[in-house]
């Protein structure tokens, strides 16, 4: 049997996925949940757990069910323990998830963000934007 698809999805995907329930980032993020595994690292969960706490969020969803979206998602994932950092792109904000992809064996990254985009395909890694990923052929 063939290893599943590992993939990184970044922060606004994610968070698009329990906001914006029909929207493309939210199908596509749905649809890799499906049919791959999520890998995540301390320092994406870090970040996702920040940005869901935010209280500019509480008119649209209370905090705990934020939180236990996060808590489903760090359960439901593989955990990638050790992350070598490394230095790629030009918001180095979004290195962790190139770090993460790299580490973890990823096949994609999940991003609507141009500052990873631009570096479709990165060593060997896809790098799709939700409507990409939805749109292409089932294998």
């Amino acid at each position: 049997m063939p290893e599943p698809v590992r993939f990184v999805a970044d922060t606004s995907v994610t968070v698009s996925r329990l906001f914006f329930r029909i929207s493309v980032p939210a199908l596509a993020f749905e649809h890799a949940l499906l049919h791959s595994r999520m890998i995540v690292s301390t320092e994406t969960l870090v970040e996702l757990e920040d940005v869901l706490s935010r209280s500019k969020f509480d008119t649209y969803l209370p905090l705990q069910k934020r939180m236990s979206f996060f808590h489903y998602l760090r359960r439901n994932s593989d955990f990638v323990e050790s992350v070598a950092p490394i230095s790629a792109c030009r918001d180095p904000k979004d290195d962790k998830f190139l770090a993460l992809a790299l580490t973890g064996h990823a096949d994609m990254i999940l991003s609507g963000d141009q500052d990873l985009l631009v570096l479709h395909p990165f060593r060997g890694i896809k790098i799709l934007t939700p409507r990409q990923y939805l749109d292409q052929p089932v294998a």
